[in-house]
């Protein structure tokens, strides 16, 4: 193959390109600085339509050939990234892409830590379909512990077990959790074992991105959150070689007959292989609002600052990029408004 020449697949198809990453993070970062614009406003919506439209923008613009299987929302009438929409300028690999132009709505409009804008691609077909159930009950850790977790175990063995694979004590795990009702159980099940928790309101598929990262403080990820969100952050743990292990989780009985219906084993558990099965996905995401993950968008005069995670599986890549923006000169080839 020489090496202008485009890959392809066993099927003759092409497969996603090398330098697709770094394609997709101006997409992110377009999306991060529009709807850091509205970043302790109060108005999660307004916040969330600045960040939909900027990522649609300027997605349009990235060499693929790509079909949303993760939108906005479950709504069919999604005016823009919803389910079943063609993006990407129509060449080159044809790809699922999942998208979450703000993952942490709630995060944004009340200026707390850890909302992102993200972005997941993978070769077409490869990504699960979530819509038979949109809640999924969730385990995430890190390579040095991804082989002795198991989401069926008590959960304080979970612990034990990924205290002895980080060589510590019990008390020093810290297991990152969604604060909610339906976590009271699991909640008193860390404390009973030593554990610490770290309680985050919104955006859970950067929480599983910490305790599957290094350096995040979170050792674990535990807890019921959305299966969309479950297959983002299986691309991204892909990438940084951890587990995300997950059992579909009905909110009544008319969605587990549903679920049955579909074909769907309620009691099977679904490894990061199950929710995407390409070898070759890329994740990124820019920071909104600071947090452990990434620093948030910060304005200055005439520009802003990103900070942006961007990985690619196959190679086992990680970038962190910083990004300083001129919106003056955005402003001339850009159809974002990137200063209200």
């Amino acid at each position: 193959m020489s090496a202008d020449s485009t890959p392809t697949s066993t099927t003759g198809a092409e497969v996603p390109d090398r330098n697709l990453a770094l394609e997709l993070v101006r997409v992110t970062e377009a999306a991060a600085m529009a709807g850091g614009r509205w970043v302790g406003r109060g108005d999660k919506n307004g916040a969330d339509g600045a960040a939909v439209a900027a990522m649609r923008s300027l997605i349009a613009s990235v060499s693929m050939n790509g079909t949303v299987v993760i939108g906005e929302g479950e709504k069919d009438d999604a005016p823009m990234l919803f389910n079943g929409e063609q993006v990407g300028d129509g060449t080159g690999p044809e790809v699922d892409v999942a998208v979450d132009p703000i993952d942490g709505t709630t995060l944004t409009a009340k200026g707390m830590t850890n909302a992102v804008s993200v972005l997941a691609v993978s070769e077409r077909g490869s990504m699960y379909d979530p819509s038979a159930v949109f809640y999924m009950d969730k385990l995430a850790t890190g390579p040095e512990a991804a082989d002795v977790v198991d989401i069926r175990l008590p959960v304080a063995e979970n612990i034990k077990r990924v205290a002895k694979a980080k060589r510590r004590s019990v008390s020093d795990v810290t297991v990152v959790l969604l604060d909610r009702p339906r976590h009271e159980q699991i909640a008193d099940e860390i404390r009973t074992a030593g554990a610490r928790i770290r309680y985050i309101s919104d955006g859970d598929v950067a929480g599983a991105i910490m305790a599957a990262r290094e350096d995040t403080g979170i050792d674990l990820l535990l807890g019921i959150g959305g299966t969309p969100e479950g297959i983002i952050a299986a691309c991204a743990i892909k990438c940084l070689g951890g587990v995300l292990q997950g059992q579909l989780w009905p909110k009544d009985d008319d969605e587990r007959q549903k679920a049955v219906d579909a074909g769907h084993d309620l009691t099977a558990v679904l490894s990061t292989n199950d929710l995407v099965t390409s070898d070759n996905c890329f994740f990124v995401a820019t920071g909104i609002t600071d947090g452990e993950l990434l620093k948030g968008v910060r304005y200055r005069s005439g520009g802003c600052t990103t900070q942006s995670l961007v990985m690619r599986s196959k190679s086992g890549t990680i970038r962190l990029i910083d990004g300083y923006h001129q919106l003056s000169k955005l402003r001339e080839y850009a159809a974002v408004d990137f200063e209200h």
